[in-house]
């Protein structure tokens, strides 16, 4: 070193203080913060959900089977984020909207309408609502959908979203991405009581996707078919005039998995052991319990197969692609009773 020239030591010193900066940055991006003290008491510590998630003793945790499925599934993303998806942009205020943030325990839930949203609004609120609510089942339903009941990330000073998404567990809910599309159609189109969906959107599809349309129909839309309601999706002009609406918009862009890190990614088809595990790594077991849902008509991946018997193959390989990235993203195959070839 001492024998090396004036040039060549500054060179050296260069590289070698480039190195420890870097490997101070990537510490920075890779582990969690301790979890922010808003809500707790002056004095008072305890083990964030992202402490427990990540460096939890594993005598103590015992991991549960759903427990190491979710980290698995956790990784399984990231892995298809990398080899699927090239640019990245930064979020917006719009983008964070669908993310609900719970101070007290450390949480940011991304919801996503039909897969068991509202179950998960009822037991944030309880979370929250410091005693207001105690029981999830005696929130209704409509009182969990309104704004401004729970804070969403897009409420916060950019300095406060970096500091939650940094520190805060995120977990998300998602769905076969074709079951949860019939679920949308059966309950916004073919139900009686839902007459804003079928005036917003019932109405148009009708009038441009309907070969003679009786002025009933144009005027009410109460009776939207499936294949209509695919047709709307498919057509180009949809997503030029407006955004999806939530109920069918892709879990990719109402979530954004790859520019956001999901610490969970829980499963509706393995609901309440992912949401008791869920619960479990927020310490919140004990307060709080998942609703157990007792439907009896959930749709499934048989009568998403008897909605889809009679749409096209055409129309079925434009949807598949429509949606395609929420199949890789989570991984779900293809279901077997498409037809696109």
């Amino acid at each position: 070193m001492m024998g090396m020239p004036r040039g060549g030591r500054l060179f050296l010193a260069t590289c070698l203080c480039s190195f420890f900066v870097l490997v101070l940055y990537f510490q920075s991006i890779t582990k969690p913060e301790p979890a922010l003290k808003t809500g707790s008491r002056p004095g008072k510590s305890r083990r964030s959900p992202l402490q427990t998630l990540y460096k939890g003793d594993q005598k103590q945790l015992k991991l549960s089977a759903a427990q190491k499925s979710l980290q698995g599934r956790r990784k399984v993303l990231e892995q298809a984020c990398l080899s699927h998806t090239k640019k990245r942009r930064v979020l917006s205020p719009e983008d964070l909207k669908h993310l609900i943030v719970d101070d007290k325990h450390g949480l940011i839930y991304c919801y996503v309408p039909k897969v068991a949203c509202t179950n998960w609004k009822r037991v944030l609120m309880v979370l929250s609502s410091n005693g207001r609510y105690s029981d999830p089942l005696a929130i209704p339903a409509n009182e969990a959908h309104v704004a401004g009941n729970l804070r969403t990330l897009s409420d916060f000073s950019v300095t406060e979203i970096n500091q939650r998404l940094r520190s805060y567990l995120k977990f998300i809910f998602v769905r076969e991405p074709f079951e949860r599309l019939v679920s949308a159609y059966r309950n916004k189109f073919t139900r009686s009581y839902n007459t804003a969906f079928h005036k917003r959107y019932g109405t148009k599809i009708i009038r441009r996707h309907r070969a003679n349309p009786q002025p009933e129909a144009l005027e009410k839309g109460n009776n939207v078919s499936f294949r209509e309601f695919i047709q709307y999706l498919v057509d180009p002009r949809t997503q030029r005039e407006e955004p999806f609406n939530e109920h069918w918009e892709r879990v990719h862009s109402l979530c954004h998995p790859c520019l956001i890190h999901y610490d969970v990614v829980g499963k509706y088809e393995t609901l309440e052991p992912d949401a008791h595990a869920v619960l479990r790594l927020a310490g919140v077991e004990g307060k709080v319990q998942f609703p157990t849902s007792s439907k009896s008509t959930r749709t499934d991946g048989n009568m998403a197969a008897r909605f889809f018997k009679h749409i096209s193959p055409f129309y079925q390989k434009k949807l598949f692609n429509l949606y395609r990235m929420d199949f890789l993203l989570f991984n779900y195959t293809t279901p077997e009773y498409l037809r696109t070839r």
